[in-house]
């Protein structure tokens, strides 16, 4: 035995113990988690040949050393850990039976990260902070600053880790997260695991270090360390290392692993095609597991007999979980729309009459009011954004006056010019408790939204991704649209797209009223939320109503009319209600034609018996907003009825909005663009002539 052994000391680096050397018996430990979930991640790639199971699969092999000391660091029930889609020995270490993983990479109903909804290899486990994470690599690194930050501010001692490959810190949400991490020193560890590719791209053409930690090493207040990831001591020293410093200083640590890709980068790439054999096999000389293997017999002195009996009982287990595994459920297609979005919060009082004896406010001040009420009725909600907290500047438009100073700097407080930063560690933060609730201004202008982009679609998959097991609890307020002269960037407005994201909800208001109303309930609802604020509203005398009180709360999906009447329905949100108001006023005064106004308010959802009724009533509608008519929520509220209530149309559906172009600066360029009193007026009464 000796002798093969040898021959498989020549054949494999040798492990470096370094000063600390556990008990043989942890060692034995080690090796148990090392070959089972060798023996895993063998039997995924076996179903994915067959196409049985495992649609994706992206092999650990070659990061052994790291992903067990990562999933041994981690704390079930007590920490948040984020893996990414290669961390499959990282969820076994840190909790995820074989049973709970061969669910998973089949598909399987009672899989635990989300019941199938997910792509296989992708691990999670909700009940014990193993968090489901999107197939965006790296895009969980700001989520996880996000729940650390929620760590410190309740004093608890908790870490965040976050798991990734060296190819997603080429994003910029990477440098966000370790930025933010770094200036609010939270804590959290970033697990970087370097195998020197990203598919096919070698780590040379990706950065200009390939040892990618250095990129960051000017980033003051963050601690640093490089390790072997392909040895078991040397990671698990850097993992001790890592937490340490974070329970002793309380900031961010960014672990470097060094490791190797043996096998292709998933099922669907081959690695021939850019790898030589030799290559591969100069990987293969730093396999983790035979090199274990080989300290154990050599350095320890196991008996051999000792190392066979823990692979015969692997063998045995893995065996039987997956006959068990493959007997399992699978969904149920009913179950298919489940989980889109959560159910709305109870009416605590909902009244569409205003209190009596109530001082007409703005909107701006309706917004305000509401959050502020919010704010002291849950001790546990917050606001971040641009410009929030600046002594007296309460952000941009001064929506915020008077939060930073009656809450204080530690649930209001100032973000960085980082849209995706924002917005990931709202959703960050609200995995730490489930009565958090997050405001934010996801930007200074809804125009300026689009950095965050791809965490809004990763936020708004969460609640349905993780088959209700997690929902993130989020309103994202945007002063929205034009009429101020605003040009690009600062006068365009985005529902049309937001209509299109499954999972979130979307209201936009006309009136102070409803304006208060929204966005209480938007506050109390689960969920991400939508609150569309137009900016030309936010001090219009028009726009004011009497203040409808503390208690007022507006439920989703409930239109007003605005406007009873007969001839011809008018159907609008935001700025253009006024405008459909106005004109139908002035249709009755000069033509005798009496229109009615119902002001959506909500978006998504959508109130479609209000939009029945007033179909049923008049029989020609109009419908009017301010975005582009192309891919606008027109068209979709069109399709709706002439899908629904044709029988009750009396002429073509006419719609008024804006061209297909930007909305350009200059104020005559910009009325040229944007619906007017007088386009509305003008296409009414072509309707009602019809």
């Amino acid at each position: 035995m000796k002798q093969k052994e040898k021959v498989i000391a020549a054949e494999f680096e040798p492990l470096v113990v370094g000063k600390k050397r556990p008990s043989v018996e942890t060692q034995l430990g080690w090796y148990r988690l090392l070959h089972q979930a060798r023996l895993l991640d063998e039997k995924a790639r076996n179903y994915s040949k067959q196409s049985k199971g495992w649609g994706y699969h992206a092999s650990h092999v070659g990061h052994d050393g790291i992903q067990l000391a990562l999933g041994m660091a981690f704390r079930p029930g007590k920490d948040f850990l984020f893996p990414y889609y290669r961390d499959m020995l990282t969820s076994l270490a840190g909790g995820i039976t074989p049973y709970e993983i061969y669910l998973n990479g089949l598909s399987k109903a009672d899989d635990v990260a989300g019941g199938g909804r997910h792509m296989s290899n992708h691990f999670g486990k909700p009940s014990i902070n193993i968090q489901n994470v999107s197939s965006a690599t790296g895009n969980h690194a700001s989520q996880a600053v996000g729940v650390a930050r929620g760590i410190k501010y309740y004093g608890d001692d908790a870490i965040a880790f976050s798991s990734q490959g060296e190819s997603s810190c080429s994003e910029g949400y990477v440098f966000e997260a370790l930025n933010g991490a770094s200036r609010e020193q939270v804590p959290v560890i970033f697990v970087v695991q370097n195998n020197g590719f990203g598919i096919s791209v070698p780590v040379a053409e990706q950065t200009a270090n390939p040892i990618v930690s250095d990129n960051y090493t000017g980033i003051s207040g963050l601690k640093i360390i490089n390790c072997d990831g392909t040895n078991p001591f040397d990671s698990i020293a850097a993992m001790e290392e890592a937490v340490a410093y974070v329970k002793a200083n309380g900031g961010p640590v960014l672990v470097h692993a060094s490791c190797v890709r043996i096998y292709a980068h998933s099922n669907s790439d081959n690695d021939k095609k850019y790898r030589t054999d030799e290559e591969i096999a100069e990987c293969r000389r730093r396999d983790p597991l035979p090199r274990m293997k080989h300290h154990l017999l050599e350095v320890e002195s196991v008996d051999p007999i000792k190392l066979l009996n823990i692979e015969e009982e692997n063998k045995e287990l893995i065996n039987a979980e997956q006959d068990r595994a493959e007997a399992a459920p699978n969904p149920d297609p009913a179950t298919a729309t489940l989980y889109v979005l959560p159910p709305e919060s109870p009416i605590a009082s909902i009244s569409e009459t205003p209190k009596e004896g109530g001082k007409m406010i703005s909107f701006l001040e309706g917004v305000n009011q509401a959050m502020k009420t919010e704010f002291r009725r849950n001790e546990n909600t917050f606001l971040w954004g641009q410009d929030v907290a600046s002594k007296e500047k309460g952000g941009v438009f001064n929506v915020n006056a008077g939060m930073l100073q009656e809450f204080g700097n530690k649930r209001v407080f100032n973000a960085p010019i980082a849209e995706d930063y924002i917005s990931a560690t709202a959703n960050g933060l609200s995995r730490y408790r489930k009565d958090i609730r997050v405001v934010i201004e996801g930007a200074q202008f809804a125009d300026y939204y689009w950095p965050a982009a791809e965490m809004l679609i990763d936020s708004s998959h969460d609640y349905y991704r993780s088959n209700g097991q997690f929902c993130p609890n989020i309103v994202i307020r945007l002063a929205s649209g034009g009429y101020i002269g605003g040009g690009l960037y600062h006068s365009q407005t985005i529902e049309g797209w937001l209509l299109n994201t499954p999972g979130v909800q979307v209201v936009m208001p006309a009136f102070a009223d409803d304006a208060n109303g929204l966005m209480r309930h938007a506050i109390r609802t689960q969920g991400i939320t939508f609150m569309l604020e137009p900016k030309f509203l936010y001090n219009q005398i028009f726009a004011k109503t009497p203040d409808p009180g503390d208690d007022y709360e507006i439920p989703f999906g409930q239109a007003k009319v605005r406007r009873e009447g007969k001839d011809l329905s008018i159907i609008a949100y935001g700025t253009p209600v006024h405008w459909a108001i106005r004109a139908a006023n002035q249709l009755a005064q000069e033509q005798g034609i009496e229109a009615e106004v119902l002001d959506l308010r909500s978006i998504v959802p959508m109130d479609m018996a209000a939009i029945e009724a007033t179909v049923k009533k008049t029989g020609k509608v109009l419908i009017v907003h301010e975005d582009k008519i192309s891919g606008g929520v027109g068209g979709e509220i069109a399709a709706r009825i002439v899908g629904n209530f044709f029988e009750h149309l009396d002429a073509p559906i006419f719609r008024v909005g804006a061209p297909d172009t930007p909305v350009p600066f200059s104020k005559i360029l910009e009325r040229a663009i944007l619906p007017q009193v007088e386009d509305v007026y003008a296409k009414a009464l072509q309707l009602a002539k019809y």
